[in-house]
């Protein structure tokens, strides 16, 4: 310590130097550090922007509130058959989730989530899809079946879990959909789950020399699973493989109770996409023709380069976050109305559409009339339909030999049917809604 001071007090008497050495070599010209192409420079600066004028990144528009196309805007090409078939799925999701959403209130399902408000992001980006793309929802993604042709019936069979459902046979929660005829991956609960899966199956594709330059993979998501660890685990992977996934962020204001500004503190989800590297854009959610154009152009970049791209949707979730939900306890119920009067989605492309002359309102009170009719009938058709055999609930999960534990729990499931089966008036009700009464279980 001694030394080290007597140093000090040496160089502290030393005279200064009159000189000091400087660089000659040009800034801009000096070797990059060795894991970045970061140009080197002399000026000390934060940023906190992705954009070069440090503003927050634009959204794209084609039509205004309106529905009137925008200075500049390209309309993508459609005739009026195909407006028609876009509006009418667009309504039918609202009719649905009304009768739905009444249906759980009643007990007769066990819970159900709205699409409210999203209507324009769901459906226009089902329609900018290959209808074989593969697809990784996350819960408010039912207009992407109805679109590819799942059918109302399959939609009320998921939600009773009734013997017609060909998502699981009864054993997933409603709103939780898959068919691999459809391309339509099982929903999970967990938040997120699908994200880095999403990467897994575009990475699946890309080794396929059928498929490679063929189909992509298509994650939806909110702006709350997005604050998940899942989620960047997912873009890292897409990223850096590279694998053709396109990454749909549905940010509609709110995680659950959880609004978005109480999420992140930069620039909503997009800004993070230019951190992995891939190509991303910002659309006006409400708008469908603008969801059309740039997933249409996401899904081009995706199979022309391979790589990941990026899409954030703006929008509003108008309805609760679930039945499990009272999204009033957290926002005033005069902004909802508002939010539903001022940028309806659905009334954005029906003022477009009577503009163009493709509409009226005999027609749209039609259309109501035969959507909530195809419910109704499919919905009393649902409630009529017995329940899978009780044996199932133990089938489709393993290949090969049954595993000791489940041959355990399935044992122990028919003695005490056998116990308490004909004896308890409970169990012989709820036996009753199964089409072979556990019957075959107890076999």
């Amino acid at each position: 310590m001694i030394r080290v001071i007597r140093c000090l007090r040496h160089l502290s008497n030393t005279r200064p130097c009159s000189w000091r050495a400087l660089s000659t070599i040009p800034t801009k010209h000096q070797e990059v550090l060795p894991t970045s192409r970061s140009p080197i420079v002399s000026e000390l600066r934060f940023f906190n922007s992705v954009t070069g004028e440090q503003g927050q990144i634009p959204t794209y528009r084609v039509l205004d509130g309106i529905g009137i196309p925008v200075e500049g805007g390209q309309l993508p090409e459609m005739n009026e058959e195909y407006a028609r078939r876009l509006y009418e799925h667009m309504v039918l999701l609202p009719t649905v989730d009304n009768v739905l959403y009444n249906v759980q209130r009643q007990g007769k399902i066990s819970f159900y989530m709205t699409s409210y408000g999203e209507e324009a992001t769901i459906i226009g980006s089902a329609a900018a899809l290959a209808p074989d793309d593969e697809v990784l929802g996350q819960y408010r993604e039912m207009g992407v079946l109805l679109w590819r042709g799942f059918g109302i019936d399959g939609i009320m069979a998921q939600c009773f879990g009734n013997l017609e459902d060909r998502s699981g046979k009864g054993r997933q929660m409603p709103m939780h959909f898959g068919s691999p005829e459809h391309h339509f991956h099982t929903i999970s609960s967990p938040l997120a789950t699908q994200i880095p899966q999403a990467a897994g199956v575009g990475y699946a594709l890309r080794r396929d020399p059928v498929r490679r330059h063929k189909n992509i993979a298509c994650v939806y998501f909110g702006e709350g699973a997005a604050s998940e660890g899942d989620f960047h685990a997912g873009m890292l992977l897409a990223s850096t493989i590279p694998c053709p996934t396109l990454f749909l962020a549905r940010n509609n204001g709110f995680a659950i109770s959880t609004p978005a500004h109480e999420q992140y503190a930069g620039d909503g989800i997009a800004s993070r996409g230019a951190g992995y590297g891939v190509d991303t854009v910002r659309v006006d959610g409400n708008d469908i023709l603008a969801v059309m154009n740039a997933v249409t152009e996401a899904r081009r970049r995706c199979l022309a380069s391979g790589r990941a791209v990026l899409v954030e949707a703006m929008t509003y979730r108008v309805g609760h976050h679930s039945t499990s939900d009272d999204s009033f306890a957290y926002r005033g119920r005069q902004e909802v109305e508002n939010k539903k009067k001022i940028d309806n989605p659905i009334m954005r492309f029906r003022l477009f559409m009577e503009s163009r002359g493709w509409w009226n309102d005999q027609e749209e009170d039609a259309l109501k009339s035969r959507l909530k009719k195809d419910v109704l009938t499919a919905l009393r058709k649902a409630e009529s339909v017995k329940q899978s055999d009780l044996r199932d609930l133990f089938t489709d999960v393993y290949a090969g030999e049954e595993p000791w534990n489940l041959r355990e729990q399935r044992e122990e499931l028919a003695t005490l049917l056998r116990k308490y089966g004909e004896a308890w008036q409970p169990w012989q009700s709820e036996l009753k809604r199964f089409r072979d009464e556990g019957k075959k279980l107890m076999d």
